[in-house]
């Protein structure tokens, strides 16, 4: 667990580190019409950071709460990310992660077993629940670094 942990307190400065120095037109550029920015990257991990961390406090404050997901696609066209600010949702991400620091110092064996479940029956335990958290920031940051290699090649 003590890894775990450790991974998540770190995800900020990956995250920070894999945008520094990048141009405005770098942050901006899509490979693909389909694909997102690096910049509409950084606002869906915030805004999946937002909802998440939301969802682990519930799943330690709460008995069995009903998790929710949300619509990824939905959230990048309705809520403009394009027009968003980076530099926001990044310090946004940091002080969510800060945030929880303290409530994970501090868990118990029972509490990292305590269960969320979402409407489709699948359960998962706040322990999975944070798992995911570090795959999911790790998985956009291979992402990114992804459209930093298209945006290099479509250079060329």
């Amino acid at each position: 667990m003590e890894k775990l942990i450790e991974e998540y307190s770190q995800d900020y400065a990956l995250l920070r580190e894999a945008v520094e120095g990048l141009s405005e037109e770098e942050l901006r550029f899509q490979p693909a019409p389909d694909k997102w920015s690096i910049h509409q990257i950084v606002i869906h991990v915030t805004d999946s950071e937002v909802l998440s961390t939301h969802r682990l406090r519930k799943v330690l404050a709460e008995e069995e709460p009903l998790l929710l997901s949300f619509d990824q696609e939905a959230w990048a066209d309705n809520l403009g990310y394009e027009r968003l600010d980076c530099e926001q949702h990044l310090l946004l991400f940091q002080m969510l992660r800060a945030s929880m620091l303290p409530l994970l110092a501090n868990l118990t064996p029972e509490q990292l077993e305590r269960v969320g479940q979402y409407p489709d029956g699948a359960r998962f335990t706040f322990k999975e629940l944070l798992e995911f958290r570090v795959r999911h920031v790790r998985d956009h940051l291979a992402q990114i670094e992804r459209v930093r290699q298209a945006y290099r090649e479509d250079r060329v």
